[in-house]
């Protein structure tokens, strides 16, 4: 089987390049993002990892957090959840996880609603809702979208399952779930 290799470093993107992306299906486009689903044929299997849940996909060579945070927060905090998730709990035994790039994070994305009434597989967990997740990558903002704010000027991409919408916006202003991601080996 080919492993379809996704970007798995952070970069600043923009709205255009978000949509270029390739492994996805664009329904809709949006000033801020768009709406789409993956065309990658997941190949996912569930697995106990000294006693952690972990969801790994032999089509993307990712393993996944099963379950994901169980609170939503803004983006520096959910960087600092998975700082501690390699520090302190040694998730699975690996101590490598992050947040993943939008990349990534968009190839979960099912074409219909199949776990509930939810954009993801049922073999992740749906405990996180409203569910959205942060992605490690940054958003060029323009101009008119930052306000005299410093704090309003930063910008991350998160990807929404409740309706396949992936987003760009204001750091501290929004929340969202996290749910880490490694490379396996």
């Amino acid at each position: 089987m080919r492993i379809i290799t996704l970007r798995s470093s952070y970069k600043t993107l923009s709205v255009s390049e978000v949509q270029s992306m390739p492994n996805v299906s664009i329904r809709e486009k949006d000033d801020w993002g768009f709406y789409g689903h993956s065309t990658i044929n997941h190949d996912y299997n569930l697995k106990a990892v000294r006693g952690d849940v972990v969801v790994v996909d032999n089509a993307t060579g990712l393993m996944w957090h099963q379950s994901g945070s169980d609170d939503y927060m803004y983006w520096d905090e959910a960087k600092e959840w998975v700082e501690d998730l390699n520090s302190e709990e040694d998730y699975a035994g690996y101590q490598d996880w992050r947040l993943p790039t939008v990349d990534e994070a968009v190839s979960l994305l099912e074409s219909s609603e199949t776990n509930g009434d939810l954009y993801i597989d049922p073999i992740f967990s749906k405990n996180q809702n409203p569910l959205w997740i942060w992605t490690g990558d940054k958003e060029i903002k323009s101009m008119e979208e930052v306000s005299e704010d410093e704090d309003s000027s930063e910008a991350g991409w998160y990807v929404n399952f409740n309706d396949g919408f992936v987003h760009g916006s204001i750091v501290s202003f929004t929340y969202s779930y996290v749910r880490p991601v490694r490379s396996v080996e």
